[in-house]
């Protein structure tokens, strides 16, 4: 369990260094409406994990 926050952060450090390399836009908007976005993609799968198990 504690292991996938980390390879977590690695995949996201990995696909961001190749975007930037790329010359790619990130594949979020880097304001606070995607952060929130993306906080609700992961509320919305913990919450169905929840309502059906």
């Amino acid at each position: 369990m504690t292991l996938q926050p980390v390879l977590a952060l690695g995949a996201g450090l990995s696909v961001g260094l190749l975007f930037a390399w790329l010359r790619l836009p990130l594949p979020a908007p880097p304001t606070l409406t995607g952060i929130i976005g993306a906080a609700g993609v992961y509320i919305g799968s913990v919450l169905f994990r929840l309502l059906c198990p």
